[in-house]
């Protein structure tokens, strides 16, 4: 599909437009390039005037520039996936390898997280859109001039199944101004590590799965293109400009096959980018004044309809859920005078008092499909929603003209986000009379969201040992790969060696293991056996018994919020091998009952949000509270103290811990800080959201309170470092922070009638991993904690209180 070096390089000389974009070649490669493109297209005159009076730009071969460059900016090298060359339609890949500084290796690297990294502003997403614009404009040059030179006998029959992964190096002399410095024809990644080689299988992987997808059939899609005003506005010029042959739908349904689902590709072109969209123009108009190339400039024209009719498609529940929200927001500065027009705002609503308790239609992003098919008789709906959809977003449209639609409560929102954890999700929707003075709930709808668990395959006899430190959707640690990552060798004898050590802390850096049968595709791992595995210890498990002696005749005292209180609730049935008695507690509370009555446990929660910030007690308050009413109190070890809870927990508290202790003569109890846990990181309804340069903040804040606990003396357990990688695998709670559910045990049985052993180990090579099991309680338990990530760290806790 595209020439050979030397002969693009000659083409690319023919074209002014680039002459600011790159550095001019020499004289020899200026000659060597009009050669080319004298002796490989017939030009015409004005063509060849324009070569010889132009400087010949280097977009390809700056090979005399790299030799003498310092390369004070890193090499980006991108992959590009053309699916035509004419009229242009290309994607670039997610992830691209960059080479810092000169004769270093390339790393693998998420382009957003690139630029994050080097722009290090809020212009990241300029300078990537301004890589996508620089790419773009390459290749549509490439595919006007070489058009334009094809002429006669030399017209270019171009294969229209066919496909080319392009590899595009970059450099930046300034971040918004990209330059191309390499293209080559084939799948290039010279200079990576062996143990990076699968990003190369990811990458063409991802290829082939875009390529091979089917989004739905021939038919449907001429059902839909006849439908589209694309035709009708455009029928004049199509009629007199183009044959709108079988070879021409098919271009048109093989784009619209590409849009709905590019993986992690992103569209270069076409685009609906103004600079790209005058560039193509312009190209036109220098290259083909006599309107030879009028086809094909018009597919451009019809693509990039179609683009924005999928843009407009994909946009309108948006627009609805925008007009559901200032309605939302015009009812609450209008207030509970207003209420007697409340239905003044429905379109085509219904007076009759049968409809009250109705509503017309339910809206969602996405979209959920509801089983059965929504009518407004029926009140419960079910919807399944794959893992990596993590919220969801409702809204409902009344049905009669005095009805108002609420979610969460009767007095909520008109639209709102949720939360989606692994497992079913509630979702209520109210519909309420507010024509009275005081609104009157007339009825509900429960919508019912299972979301899927990580796709899994069993473990296979023969797979790989993976590692796993952050998912590339939310890069956090910049200084850590994304993504599965391919162990070798001499990693996993490492990680051999680590298992004859016994970690002495609870913040030991370490990565996920997961059995893969490719490092390259996380389709084929087994998931469910993920195992936490420090990089120079092993935490070891304590048995049952060896637990009970170790807590017997200790008072362990939890002071912290929901996640604390789920770190518990898993210690007392560890313990105990059962839990009878489970509660949302939040306030004191105390469980004697434990190790049969020979340890005591005590928990505050802490903060009590929903108080009044200039109401709400201390944290020095409720930690004395929590002491005096535990006493009495052994100032040893016997008396164990533990702190922490998601991203309230900060030096400060830590500094209070160290003072009310020295003052309540407690100065040797063992304290142990659970730190700060992923959260908050989805835009919800009703509770703070943060942004995604706040999350990464939470990786710093972390590392202080670690560092900080240790100046103190006190036990520590990372579990931010723990839940970093798997924030997606949060269960109920609209903060996204829990890793751990409380259910009752039939619902545990039914899952899983088998009695699981504690440990599972397999092993790779030589190395053997021990993988933590849900274990299972004793029959007659009540309840059960559930969630692998609670339970990794909750064992950490409990080796650390049995050191």
């Amino acid at each position: 599909m595209l020439r050979e070096e030397k002969r693009t390089c000659a083409i690319k000389a023919s074209n002014t437009e680039f002459r600011n974009h790159s550095i001019c070649s020499t004289d020899f490669e200026e000659l060597r390039s009009r050669e080319a493109l004298s002796r490989l297209f017939p030009m015409k005159k004005e063509y060849a005037d324009l070569c010889e009076t132009s400087q010949v730009v280097k977009f390809l071969s700056l090979w005399t520039e790299v030799k003498h460059s310092s390369q004070e900016s890193p090499l980006l090298r991108t992959y590009v996936l053309v699916t035509s060359m004419s009229p242009l339609r290309a994607f670039i890949h997610s992830t691209g390898i960059v080479q810092k500084r000169p004769n270093e290796p390339y790393i693998p690297i998420k382009l957003q997280h690139f630029y994050l990294n080097f722009v290090k502003s809020e212009s990241a997403s300029k300078a990537f859109n301004a890589l996508k614009e620089t790419i773009g404009k390459f290749l549509l040059t490439l595919e006007v001039v070489s058009e334009a030179s094809a002429t006669g006998d030399q017209t270019i029959n171009r294969c229209t199944e066919c496909f080319q992964l392009l590899t595009v190096d970059i450099v930046h002399r300034n971040p918004l101004h990209p330059t191309v410095l390499q293209v080559r024809e084939h799948f290039n990644f010279e200079g990576l590590d062996a143990e990076d080689q699968t990003t190369k299988e990811l990458i063409i992987g991802n290829a082939f799965n875009f390529i091979s997808q089917n989004t739905f059939s021939f038919l449907a899609f001429l059902q839909y293109f006849e439908r589209q005003q694309i035709i009708r506005d455009n029928a004049c010029w199509v009629d007199g400009h183009m044959d709108f042959t079988q070879a021409t739908l098919h271009t048109l349904y093989s784009f619209a096959e590409e849009l709905p689902s590019p993986g992690e590709f992103e569209m270069i072109y076409p685009s609906i980018s103004p600079s790209l969209v005058a560039w193509k123009n312009e190209l036109y108009h220098h290259f083909d004044p006599m309107q030879n190339l009028r086809s094909i400039s018009s597919m451009h024209s019809i693509l990039l309809d179609l683009l924005k009719d999928f843009h407009i498609h994909k946009m309108n529940l948006t627009h609805v859920m925008s007009s559901v929200r200032k309605q939302n927001i015009h009812s609450t500065l209008s207030g509970a005078a207003n209420r007697g027009s409340a239905g003044s705002e429905h379109i085509n609503c219904s007076n009759d008092n049968d409809t009250l308790s109705h509503i017309r239609r339910i809206f969602s992003l996405p979209r959920l499909d509801l089983s059965p098919e929504f009518i407004p008789n029926i009140k419960a709906y079910d919807a399944d929603v794959p893992f990596d959809v993590v919220t969801v977003e409702i809204g409902a449209e009344p049905y009669n003209c005095k009805s108002r639609v609420h979610l969460d409560d009767k007095e909520g929102p008109r639209v709102a986000n949720y939360p989606l954890g692994l497992g079913s999700n509630q979702i209520t929707i109210f519909i309420t009379d507010e024509s009275k003075p005081s609104p009157v709930l007339l009825g509900t709808y429960k919508i019912t969201v299972h979301r899927e668990d990580r796709p899994s395959l069993p473990l296979f006899d023969h797979y790989k040992v993976c590692g796993f430190v952050q998912d590339c959707g939310l890069i956090i640690d910049g200084e850590q790969r994304c993504g599965l990552l391919s162990l070798s060798s001499e990693s996993l004898s490492r990680l051999s060696q680590a298992q004859k050590r016994k970690c002495t802390t609870g913040d030991a850096k370490g990565l996920w293991i997961v059995p893969c049968l490719s490092c390259a595709d996380n389709r084929t791992c087994d998931w469910r056996v993920m195992s936490w595995q420090p990089y120079k210890c092993h935490h070891h498990i304590l048995p049952t018994k060896a637990l009970q002696q170790c807590l017997q005749d200790r008072k362990v005292l939890f002071i912290g919020d929901s996640t604390n209180r789920g770190i518990m609730y898993y210690l007392i049935e560890r313990v105990n091998e059962t839990l009878q008695e489970w509660q949302k507690s939040h306030d004191l509370r105390f469980y004697r009952n434990v190790n049969q009555e020979r340890t005591m446990v005590g928990y505050s929660y802490y903060p009590q949000f929903w108080i009044n910030a200039t109401q709400r007690p201390t944290f020095e308050l409720a930690l004395k509270q929590l002491l005096f009413r535990s006493r009495p109190l052994k100032n040893t070890n016997q008396t164990i103290l533990v702190v922490g809870g998601v991203q309230w927990l900060n030096p400060n508290h830590l500094k209070m811990i160290y003072n009310v202790l020295n003052r309540e003569n407690l100065s040797d109890i063992l304290v142990i800080i659970k730190s700060t846990g992923m959260g908050f990181h989805l835009p919800v309804y009703g509770i703070r959201s943060l942004s995604q340069i706040q999350v990464r903040q939470l990786l710093e804040e972390n590392l202080l309170i670690l560092k900080t606990a240790h100046l103190y003396g006190f036990e520590v357990v990372d579990t931010f470092s723990i839940t970093m990688g798997r924030y997606k695998e949060f269960l109920h709670g609209k903060c996204g922070c829990h890793f751990h559910e409380v259910v009752k045990s039939k619902t545990f049985q039914d899952l899983d009638k088998k009695k699981m052993k504690l440990l599972k180990n397999y092993t790779y090579g030589n190395v053997r991993f021990s993988q933590i099991q849900d274990h299972m309680s004793n029959l007659k338990s009540f309840y059960h904690v559930m969630g692998p990530v609670n339970q990794v760290y909750s064992e950490i806790l409990l080796g650390r209180m049995c050191t």
